[in-house]
Formats: C-alpha cells, sequence, structure tokens
C-alpha cells in the first residue's frame, strides 16, 4: 500500500518532551512526553493549566472526519484539505487516512513542512515565481519520483518565469490555470487570457497543464442571494474553461479544483456534471470542516447541522470592573479574531464586544448572568475561523468526553 504520509515521522513527535514553550500547559508536565501524557489521560485543569489554553475535542474531531469523507465519497468527488488551517501533521494524518486524497498548501513554505513529514501528494493553490522556491522544489522532486505536485499559473509571464527556473528540473512541474473572478484574488479575469497561459503551459516542455483551478470565495463568504448567484456564474466560468482546455490538457484525466469551506455544495453541483464531455477529476480543498466553528462556518457551511465544533479556548475571569462587564485573560495573541469575535460557551447570553492583545471583554446581560460569574471563573470560548486560532498555538491538548487528554497535537506554523 502506498504511504500518503510518512506515520513514524508523525508519530515521532509524541516522543519530544515537553517544556516552557508551549503556553497554556501544565508545569508539571515538563520533561515528560505527548506519549507519556496520553498513556496516563491526565486532567488538564487539575494538573495545573494555566489560561488561556486552547484544547481539541477527540470525539468532534473524529465525527467531522467521518461526516465529510462520507459525503465527498456519495458525491463522487476527492478531497484535498487545506493544510494551512491547522499545520499539523497528526491532523493531516488523520485526514488522509480518512480518504483525502493530498494535501492543500497556500505558500511553498507550507509544502515544505509537508514534504518534512513525507506527505506524497500537495496541491500548491497559489502561483509559484519564487526562483529560490521552484529550485528547491525541482531538487525535492528528483529525489522523491513519487512526489506529486500541483500549482497554479494565471499569466504567460508567469509561465516564463517557472521555465526559467526550471532547467535543471528532472521532469514537468503540473500546473492548473486558474479562474479568477472580478476584484478577488490572482486567477485570469478573461477566457481569452485563461486560454493563452494554457497554451504557453501546454507548450513548455518544463511545465504539464493538468487542469483548471479556481476558489469561489475570493470575494467574501456570505450566504445571501446574490452572492451565491455570484459564486454559480463564476463557477459556470470554470466549467465553460474545463470544457474548452480539455483538448489542451496534457493528462489522460483533466483536473479541477476549487472549493473553500462555505460553497463546496456548489462546487461540487456545478463541476461534476459533465454529459458526454471530459473524463474530469473533482478535487475539493475544503479544510475548516475537521475542527467547524461557533461563527463563520456554523453559519455558511453546507454541513454546519451535521458538523460539530472541534476546537475552544479557556481562560479565567480576572476581573468584574463594572456590573455588567467581565475581564478575561484571553486577546487576540490566543483566538481568532478576523471573521468575528469569540463565543462565549459556557455563559449563555454573553458576548464578547471587544478583544485586546490578552484581555477579553465580556458583556453580561441580565441579573442571572451577572451573579453566576465571579472572579477566578474559567469559561470556555468557542471560535469563529479556526485557520487563525490555531497559528497561536504550538502544542494543544486533546481532551475525551471526560476532559481527560489522550493527546497533544503539534503545530508548524
Amino acid at each position: 500500500m502506498t504511504r500518503l504520509i510518512d506515520h513514524d515521522a508523525v508519530a515521532a513527535l509524541a516522543d519530544e518532551p515537553l517544556d516552557w514553550r508551549f503556553k497554556g500547559l501544565p508545569s508539571q508536565w515538563w520533561g515528560r512526553t505527548p506519549a507519556q501524557l496520553g498513556a496516563d489521560r491526565p486532567d488538564l485543569f487539575a494538573d495545573g493549566a494555566v489560561g488561556p489554553v486552547c484544547v481539541l475535542r477527540a470525539s468532534a474531531l473524529t465525527h467531522n472526519l467521518t461526516t465529510m469523507a462520507r459525503w465527498c465519497r456519495e458525491r463522487g468527488v476527492e478531497l484535498a484539505p487545506h493544510g494551512k488551517t491547522h499545520m499539523a501533521p497528526q491532523l493531516l494524518a488523520r485526514q488522509l487516512d480518512a480518504g483525502a486524497v493530498a494535501i492543500t498548501a497556500a505558500t511553498i513554505a507550507q509544502v515544505r513542512v509537508f514534504r518534512a513529514f513525507g506527505v506524497r501528494d500537495i496541491i500548491l493553490a497559489n502561483e509559484l515565481v519564487d526562483a529560490a522556491g521552484l529550485a528547491w522544489l525541482a531538487a525535492e522532486m528528483a529525489v522523491d519520483p513519487g512526489f506529486g505536485f500541483v500549482c497554479w499559473v494565471d499569466s504567460v509571464r508567469g509561465v516564463e518565469l517557472m521555465a526559467a527556473a526550471l532547467t535543471d528540473a528532472a521532469r514537468p512541474v503540473d500546473v492548473c490555470v486558474e479562474v479568477g473572478m472580478a476584484h478577488g484574488r490572482t486567477g485570469c479575469r478573461t477566457p481569452e487570457e485563461v486560454d493563452a497561459v494554457a497554451a504557453a503551459a501546454a507548450a513548455n516542455p518544463r511545465l504539464r497543464l493538468v487542469g483548471v483551478a479556481g476558489y469561489e470565495a475570493a470575494c467574501g463568504q456570505e450566504v445571501t442571494a446574490d452572492a451565491l448567484a455570484a459564486v454559480d456564474g463564476y463557477l459556470a466560468d470554470l466549467q465553460a474553461a474545463v470544457v474548452r482546455l480539455a483538448a489542451t490538457v496534457e493528462t489522460d484525466r483533466v483536473l479541477v479544483t476549487a472549493g473553500g469551506s462555505t460553497y463546496f455544495d456548489r462546487v461540487t453541483r456545478a463541476l461534476t456534471d459533465w454529459p458526454d464531455g471530459p473524463d474530469v477529476r473533482t478535487v475539493l480543498r475544503s479544510g475548516c470542516y475537521l475542527t467547524h466553528d461557533d461563527g463563520l462556518y456554523d453559519r455558511t457551511s453546507p454541513l454546519s447541522a451535521k458538523l460539530l465544533p472541534a476546537l475552544s479556548v479557556w481562560s479565567q475571569v480576572i476581573s468584574r470592573p463594572e456590573p455588567g462587564l467581565a475581564m478575561v485573560a484571553l486577546g487576540r495573541r490566543d483566538i481568532s479574531f478576523d471573521q468575528g469575535m469569540p463565543v462565549p460557551r459556557s455563559v449563555p447570553g454573553a458576548r464578547v464586544t471587544r478583544l485586546h492583545d490578552q484581555h477579553a471583554f465580556v458583556e453580561l446581560t441580565g441579573a442571572d448572568i451577572r451573579q453566576t460569574v465571579a472572579v477566578g471563573d474559567w469559561l470556555e470560548f468557542g471560535l469563529s475561523h479556526p485557520c487563525t486560532t490555531f497559528d497561536k498555538w504550538q502544542l494543544i491538548p486533546v481532551l475525551d468526553d471526560d476532559g481527560r487528554v489522550v493527546e497533544l497535537i503539534r503545530t508548524f506554523f
């Protein structure tokens, strides 16, 4: 059986002793390894966690993995989850073991992290024109003939820069033409540009044109009627590009890939119906399904009713300076705030109104709530947008349903 990731390298993370570098964790754990702690199943808070501390829920992770894998399997699409969400090799291994076919990255630095743990197939969902990055890529492809890699191109100039940096490459680099949207990010803006870039890539022996790529949420993640109509219009352009370029693609099957964590249902509907058309392989790149959340994706994910929030941050109330205000030792250094404020799970009706670097302003409405929240209380906060919480934590305990630590997850941002 072909290995999609080096499980031995991943397992070795459990043998690295803990120390002061990992915030929030009990000091009595220093010198012990994650493997030892997982075997002992300690109580995080009884052992002396210092807030804030980020945790994952084991049962929610497993539920979300199986739910998304089943959803993709039933619809005949493949999944290459975006690894930038968590940058955690242990979680990548779970996603690949659950049926993912590759891992998506956003930068060449992320690709290097994934390769350090033996990820076999990587999609770089971005342009790559950096000569140093391309030189490293060429060397990595030469060392490992089984390493599968694909990235985007959206200009003839980009094709030229890639080719110039790949003069010593042992084999061509696979590329998809990226179809962009008006006011979005990267990607060709017109069919004429798409076709010109595709022709340039296919004509260059240092590249191999394998398909078409896009990102339907480049202009936002609203689920209003207007926003959904714009997404559907963009996906129609992506579909048309696949049909138009099928004869130019240099592989037996055309790769088409899109799909963040908000519109992957619409992507699937638009990019899986090819009557009497090309042989197409449809790959989604959703990443946030793994932990879900209490904000952005709770509102917008097609599976919001079925996924469970698996990631949260705990911290203590440190001050009650006003009757309707609790100050919690939790801030922008600890939890995401770019797509909405944290959600106080343990105090229904409370809300976070502001975040400073290390302080959360929690508004308490109603006499009952005000009386139940005291200085020293530990509060659990759900979050909105897991990507920008994960990057604040190097080591995250995974808790079972009894609150016992069963594993610690290492991230590499």
